[in-house]
């Protein structure tokens, strides 16, 4: 039996780095102030660095959650050429189970281009594939043989398989973590009912629950979401987390530390939080857990180069350890 089964998508990353981009900032009348990235036109710019790395919600997670002790395997739908074997190369060095992967043979492997990081953070031009078209008669329903789903945002067809896994895991007694995405949020609540009614944890940043819920207040937004999910955190970059579990709130600030680039940072956090309520259903550890594996992760390039093994991050929350306030909501 496995610990945990992720599944989300994968793809083949290249990160791009050039010394001509520029950070332009507008604010439009009544809306928060947006920032593009900016290239001038007409020009070919080179590239000073370029790194190949493997990502995705489903792989990264995966790795995270392996790195911290679990038994892990991964689903996800991509091509059948050199990417997708890049891929399971990766997640075969980590103890991942690879066989529940789905090959589409007409199919392309999910690809992403990651531009330069200006203030610490990043631009993801990303492309698909077959990632978004994983059906549910595509899966062996025997081998699911698992304690937890992790789920990362999924679209399209593969969005209904995830409806159909939840379902599938609330008859057999699987629990369920779920990662949201910004275009899964901007759809509302109602959207993913059929997901969160069965979820026993779910993580999204500040942006992604007030899309969500259409609220303006952290508190009001825990109080929507929780109406459907048992645990609910609520990520927002360099301020402070916040858990709910329909009782009180946990609330946790980053510590201070050298920002490098924030690509994977999200996937860090929600993994290890469910790693830290699998090992001791404390939502006060696994907050400390998720934000040390987090701010390892910010402090390096590449999504998973830093994710931290279960000593390594329990040394560093001795370490650089984080104030958590429990509060009655």
């Amino acid at each position: 039996m496995y610990d945990i089964i992720t599944i989300g998508s994968s793809t083949v990353d290249v990160f791009a780095k050039t010394e001509y981009s520029e950070l332009i900032k507008i604010k439009s009348k009544g809306k928060a102030e947006v920032n593009f990235l900016a290239y001038p036109t007409g020009s070919k710019i080179l590239v000073e660095e370029l790194n190949f790395t493997t990502g995705g919600g489903a792989t990264n997670t995966a790795v995270s959650l392996s790195r911290l002790g679990h038994k892990v395997a991964c689903i996800s739908k991509m091509g059948c050429g050199p990417n997708s074997e890049l891929i399971k190369k990766d997640l075969k060095k980590e103890k991942i189970e690879t066989s529940l992967m789905v090959c589409d043979k007409k199919g392309r492997t999910g690809y992403s281009i990651v531009l330069d990081s200006i203030e610490h953070d990043r631009t993801i031009l990303t492309f698909k594939g077959s990632n978004n078209n994983l059906k549910f008669n595509e899966l062996n329903l025997k081998n699911l043989n698992t304690r937890w789903f992790y789920f990362s945002t999924m679209m399209d067809e593969s969005f209904k398989t995830l409806e159909r896994l939840a379902n599938f895991a609330n008859k057999k007694g699987i629990k369920i973590a779920f990662n949201a995405s910004s275009y899964l949020a901007e759809k509302g609540i109602d959207y993913s009912k059929n997901i969160l009614k069965y979820t026993d944890i779910f993580v999204l940043n500040k942006e992604e629950a007030a899309s969500m819920t259409k609220k303006n207040n952290i508190q009001d937004m825990l109080k929507e979401i929780c109406k459907l999910v048992k645990i609910t955190i609520i990520t927002d970059g360099a301020n402070e987390a916040v858990a709910y579990d329909r009782e009180f709130t946990y609330s946790i600030k980053p510590n201070k530390v050298k920002v490098v680039e924030t690509t994977g940072a999200g996937d860090a956090f929600a993994s290890a939080f469910l790693s830290g309520m699998i090992k001791k259903n404390n939502i006060e550890f696994a907050l400390a857990l998720a934000m040390a594996n987090s701010e390892s992760v910010i402090q390096h390039h590449g999504a998973k180069n830093k994710l931290l093994t279960y000593g390594e991050a329990l040394n560093y929350i001795k370490k650089q350890p984080h104030k958590i306030i429990k509060r009655k909501l």
